[in-house]
Formats: C-alpha cells, structure tokens, sequence
C-alpha cells in the first residue's frame, strides 16, 4: 500500500473526528480535542517559542492587514489547532499504511490500537488542562469511543484501499468510486455534525448564572469621571478618531485559550485563602452585595506594537480589592496575593497594587455582566499595569509572604509590567478638510497608565513638533486622552508622527524596542499622501 493513500486517507477522516468532537462540546460540554491539544502545547512550550510565533503572528496581521489584531490572531490559533489536528490523522493514516505493507489483515486491529494509543494521549491531555468540566469517566468513555472509532474505520478503509486503488478486478469499486465514496462520507458526517453543532450555538453563548443578577443595582455613577455636560462640551475628536469609550464586542482579547473557558455562574465560588483571619467563599451575588465602583478604564496588551490596536477601554464595574481584603482580615507577613484562573492562568498581586483603592475585582463591563471572553464571572483591574498581571476567569485567591509567580513572567516576560507611555495617529482625514480653512483633521489617541497625559506633539515630515489640542478632561484619570491637530494643508506625499507627555510632564521613550520583555517605545508615525 502507498503512504500516499494513508496519509490522504488519515488526513480525510480527521475532518469528521473534529464535526463529531465540536458537536460533543456543544451538546454535553466534553472536550473539543483540537483546540484543547493546542491550548496545552501553549502551556509546555518554552518561553522563547511562544514569543517568537506572538511575534510572527502579530507581524505578518498587522504587515498585511489582516483586519483587528486579536480577533484576526485568535482565527489564525484556531485554524492552527484544525491544521494542527488533521496533520495528526495524515501521521495516523501513514503509520497504519506502513504496519499494513506486511500484514494487511490486520490493519483494523491496528487502528484499534492506535486509536487506543490517541485516547491515553488526549486524556493526558485533558488532565495536563485541568478544563473539563464534566467527569473523568465521561471524558474517558467519549474519548475512547470518538479515537477507537477512528481508528479501527481508519484501518478498514485502508484495508479496502488496497485492491480498490489497485484497481484489482475482484473488487467491486473502482478507484474513481473509492475515493468518492471515503470523500463524501467524512464531508457528509463533518456537514452534518457541524450543521448540528451550529443550531445548538445559534446564539452567542450567555454567562450561565447571569439571569438573577441584578444589574440595575450595579450601575453606579463612575469613580472620578466629569458630569456628561462637561463632557458634552468638550473638543469634538477629528473624523475617523477611535471610538472614546470601547463596546464589549470590539474590546481586544488576549489570553492563553483557543476557545475561552465557559464558567457556571451558579456553581462558581471566588476562594481567599492564605494568610487572611477569614477565609472566604463567596457568590458572585456576594460580590455583588458589596458596595460597588464603577470606573472608566483603559487596559493595553504588552504585545501591544507601536500604533496596534491591542489597547481598549470600557467601564468597569466591581469591588475594590482593598475592601474585599478588610473582610478577610489580611495578615501583616502577607507580601502578595496570588491569583488562579479556571484556565490555568496564575498572576500575583504586590503589595502596592493590593493597597491602591482603585485596583478592582471587575464583574461587569459597560453595564453588562462580563462576556465569557472577557472573563466572567471575575477579573481583576490593576492600574498602571499591562493586561498581562490581569488575570480573568479568576477562582482563587491566596495571600502569601513572598513573591509569587506569574504566567507570563515564569517565560522570560516583564515582572512589573508597568505602561509605557505611548501615543498613536488614527486618522489624517484628508477627506474632512476644511475647504474654507483648508486644514485636514489629524487625530489619535495617548495613554500613559495612571499617570494621565498632559501633553501631545505632532511633526510632519521633519518640521517643528506642534502641540495638539486635547480632548480634556478625559473619561477618567485611567482611560487613554483623544487629541485632534488642524494641520494647515499642503499637497504632496507627508509623513505625520506623534509624541506625548505624560501628566508629569516625561516625555514618551523615543528609542524604539520591540514588545518583548517590557513592552513596545518609539515613535508611531502614517505616510499620507495629500
């Protein structure tokens, strides 16, 4: 037998083995093996690997526009883990063709085996995870029942290859009719099984548990934003500014998942642990009880290039950590809390940051329970830091008397992950020009943590750096300040760039450095042609 025919053969059926898997997860919440299998490579890899493709992903979306940087690379890592999958079944398919040279007759037993092989794999897996949120037995029986299966179909349709692609006169299917009876059959399941899975996901999956919150009592007035008269009459941003505040759906997500963990709100608990006088257990209807805050906040990715879009704000709505601390008696030796989300990511909190009154326990976003991409039922909001400290999806909390560990830290990335100012051109509405004035808007965006902005420069080609306006006071000391520039128009071809002070008056770093360990400085600048 050809490798050729394995590899085709074992690469065609994977396709039904994920519609099958994918529908598993929508109807009864059992693992979806592909993704699953690339989330936990993510976990294992070296430090220096997953940067490196964070990099080269990030690059090539943003090299050729792409569209949205983390919606975009969240499609690519998920098309990867398909890709990634239906190579394991080309393996499968090329090893079983090979055990079959010799002893064809038992190529159904082989991938009996093989497909046993596969199910230990992916349970290891699963256990690697920690994510299933049904019981081991289930996983165990499912998985064994979805790779056995595989296998031993696997093996006797490559028993049936044999004289079929030999064209042996025996056999009662041609070559032509083999091929296009093993290809409609794997489409015709993988249609059906994702058909299936796509009516039982027809509408965008609701937090389970959010149906009795009340989300009347949580819209408070915002921590230290103007009065909306204030606001109404400040400077109007230039055409083709971002939007001020973010929606939910366009805020950028970056985390550690293919698909983001689905928490039960009902059943959820936040755990604090530790060296606290109280231990606590609390509902998110506890959490809720509390005296809230609502706060306009801007949080930036540390993957974030200069000028990219992994940089959003949004109201935030929850309890100040401090408050939550008080009630569980916190211990003087306490040096940091760490955090643990349900998807295995780990973050500590220091001391500084435990004592800020504005550092939160985020439950709502924009007046809405969190979405589950953005980490409901709890995340944690820590100024001044980059999202990467920031854990979502949280479930424990420990006080500890030295310094914890953090994901991103332990593979070689910031401890502190503090902000870097920066600032951005969105806009030289060209098309906006004031034909009176003849002046074209320029616009953008800067933001320097809780440090606010008191200052933004633009230069054209190499001219003079000239102040841009401010649209002040901004939503809030935490969120990026949007600024407008009336440049007087000139025709031709010109280079526009940006700098910005922060509200101490330090001018943003001009050196520029890449993303990695500490986040990205230099100058964003747009070549436009007038």
């Amino acid at each position: 037998m050809k490798a050729s025919t394995g590899a085709w053969i074992g690469a065609l059926t994977s396709l039904p083995i994920i519609a099958l898997s994918w529908l598993a997860e929508r109807a009864a919440g059992l693992p979806f093996a592909p993704f699953h299998l690339f989330d936990w490579m993510a976990r294992v890899l070296p430090g220096d690997v997953l940067t490196f493709g964070i990099d080269l992903l990030v690059g090539l979306i943003r090299g050729f526009n792409l569209g949205p940087t983390a919606a975009t690379a969240k499609a690519i890592e998920q098309s990867l883990a398909l890709l990634q999958f239906a190579l394991i079944g080309l393996v499968f398919g090329l090893i079983l063709a090979a055990l079959g040279r010799t002893r064809p007759q038992r190529l159904v037993g082989y991938g009996l085996r093989g497909g046993a092989i596969l199910a230990a794999a992916f349970l290891l897996v699963e256990i690697g995870l920690g994510l299933s949120s049904s019981s081991l037995p289930l996983v165990v029986v499912w998985l064994l029942l979805l790779f056995v299966g595989w296998g031993a179909t696997l093996g006797w349709l490559l028993l049936q290859a044999g004289p079929a692609m030999a064209q042996t006169p025996e056999h009662p299917i041609s070559r032509r009719g083999f091929v296009t009876a093993v290809g409609g059959g794997a489409i015709g399941i993988s249609l059906g099984a994702w058909g299936l899975a796509s009516l039982l996901d027809s509408e965008p999956p609701a937090p389970s548990g959010t149906a009795a919150l009340p989300m009347s009592e949580i819209e408070v007035p915002p921590a230290d934003s103007p009065s909306a008269e204030i606001l109404a009459a400040r400077l109007q941003p230039a055409p083709g500014t971002r939007e001020e505040l973010t929606s939910n759906e366009d805020f950028y997500r970056i985390d550690i998942n293919t698909g983001p963990p689905e928490v039960d709100g009902e059943t959820w608990r936040l755990e604090v642990g530790g060296l606290v006088d109280n231990p606590l257990s609390l509902t998110l209807a506890d959490l809720m009880a509390m005296p809230t805050v609502t706060q306009a906040i801007t949080l930036s990715c540390i993957s974030n290039p200069i000028g990219g879009d992994l940089i959003s704000t949004s109201n935030w709505t929850g309890v100040p950590l401090q408050q939550l601390l008080e009630l569980a008696g916190l211990q003087p030796a306490a040096k940091e809390l760490s955090i643990e989300a349900a998807d295995g990511f780990y973050e500590s909190v220091a001391m500084q940051d435990l004592q800020d009154p504005r550092t939160l326990l985020v439950f709502a976003m924009n007046g809405a329970p969190l979405p589950i991409e953005h980490g409901f039922p709890l995340r944690i909001y820590i100024p001044n830091r980059y999202g990467m400290k920031q854990p979502k999806w949280i479930v424990r909390m420990q006080a500890i008397d030295r310094e914890g560990a953090g994901y991103w830290v332990d593979r070689g990335w910031s401890e502190q992950a503090y902000v870097n100012p920066t600032s951005v051109i969105d806009t030289v509405a060209v098309d906006a020009a004031d034909p009176a004035g003849g002046t074209v808007p320029v616009g953008g965006i800067a933001y320097a943590g809780e440090r606010g902005i008191s200052r933004v420069e633009v230069q054209v080609d190499e001219g003079p750096w000239v102040e841009a306006a401010l649209r002040t006071p901004p939503l809030s000391t935490l969120t990026w300040v949007q600024w407008r520039l009336d440049w007087p128009r000139q025709a031709g071809r010109h280079t526009f760039r940006v700098r910005a002070y922060d509200g101490n008056g330090g001018l943003q770093v001009l050196r520029p450095r890449g993303v990695r360990p500490d986040g990205a400085t230099g100058l964003h600048e747009v070549t436009v042609t007038v």
